[in-house]
């Protein structure tokens, strides 16, 4: 009896928890409570449409409390370093009295749409920081490797204190451009002596980089950081930075040492104070609102459309016939959008002829 007990109570302890009033969610946010913050988190990622009422009310209620955290995104390619990176920096922060919170962008798998939730894990001393907070956030087959709430979680944890926002990619596809939108500052950490540093996806990050850190620059390694930090000083004087006001930096820096750490962090400080002196910062988030508000609503149309009774019918149909090379895919798409609006095909085909 006792085992079935045991039993009964562990199932029970796995089972969903009840989603918080809106007054407790925010008052829980607003006082940064890391349990409370994590559930508010989870209710605006939640993909259930009674969900999103509460999880749009909750944001509004606590978006005055929000924008004044420095925001940071942070790539690289897969070895280059960047869990043991954002560790050790955000050690240092904290320690200075900073408030980190890390949104480490998890690459689910596409077989499973599972995820694999390690960043606990690779950065376990941050983790147990109680001026830190981690949340790795599944991408669910996001565009681009960047999970579709990032941008609401990063507002939930400002308005919860923390006063730096630390974005982590998954390093490949268009992540870094996705996250580049929604920072201020995007960090590019490069491996030293990793032969031709102008090639496929690093010449990307590099157009994109506020600035350029050669990570693992300690022991053996200490004069190919060293060459590589020239060859990438040499590449930005031929790339137009992205802000006339800010030319990017390159430096070496040692994750495991600590080495350059506190001379980044300068840097990162620095373009705060000129981009926010010239008046950059605030048009480039202002600016970025307006594309977040665009992507909401295109994914939202594309949601509301895939749903659609009529068009759920007949897009099996129509993906058939364009997997066959019988109809053309802007064809197929007028179809589609004549059924989402009430339209017959014949109708959709007659709006398609070309007027005399």
């Amino acid at each position: 009896m006792g085992r079935l007990r045991r039993g009964h109570e562990a199932a029970l302890s796995v089972s969903p928890r009840p989603v918080l009033p809106l007054d407790a969610l925010v008052a829980g946010v607003r006082s940064g409570d890391r349990a409370v913050l994590s559930r508010a988190i989870t209710l605006v990622e939640s993909r259930k449409p009674g969900h999103r009422p509460l999880a749009e009310q909750l944001l509004q209620a606590v978006l005055p409390l929000t924008g004044q955290a420095d925001r940071i995104g942070i790539t690289g390619v897969p070895g280059v370093g960047k869990s043991t990176f954002i560790e050790t920096l955000g050690l240092r922060l904290t320690s200075a009295g900073r408030r980190v919170a890390v949104l480490a962008v998890d690459p689910s798998s596409s077989r499973t749409g599972g995820s694999i939730l390690g960043d606990k894990t690779r950065m376990s001393g941050l983790a147990a920081d109680a001026r830190a907070f981690i949340r790795p956030s599944p991408t669910s087959g996001a565009l681009g490797g960047v999970a579709r709430m990032t941008r609401e979680t990063m507002l939930l944890c400002e308005a919860a204190g923390f006063d730096v926002v630390l974005v982590e990619t998954v390093g490949v596809g268009q992540s870094e451009t996705m996250v580049a939108e929604m920072v201020d500052l995007f960090l590019a950490l490069m491996l030293p002596g990793a032969g031709d540093e102008l090639q496929g996806i690093k010449k990307g990050l590099i157009e994109l980089a506020d600035m350029i850190a050669v990570n693992k620059a300690d022991g053996d390694n200490a004069l190919r950081a060293a060459q590589a930090v020239t060859h990438y000083r040499a590449a930005l004087r031929i790339i137009e930075p992205r802000s006339p006001a800010w030319r990017p930096p390159v430096l070496a820096v040692s994750a495991l040492t600590g080495d350059g750490l506190d001379e980044l962090w300068g840097h990162v400080l620095r373009h705060r104070e000129v981009l926010t002196a010239n008046g950059e910062r605030e048009a480039t988030r202002r600016q970025q609102q307006v594309r977040w508000f665009r992507s909401m609503l295109e994914g939202r149309l594309l949601d509301e459309l895939r749903r659609h009774p009529a068009v759920g019918r007949l897009l099996p149909r129509l993906e058939a016939e364009v997997a066959a090379g019988s109809l053309v895919p802007s064809l197929a798409v007028d179809r589609a959008l004549a059924a989402f609006a009430g339209r017959s095909e014949a109708e959709a085909a007659a709006d398609a002829e070309p007027q005399p």
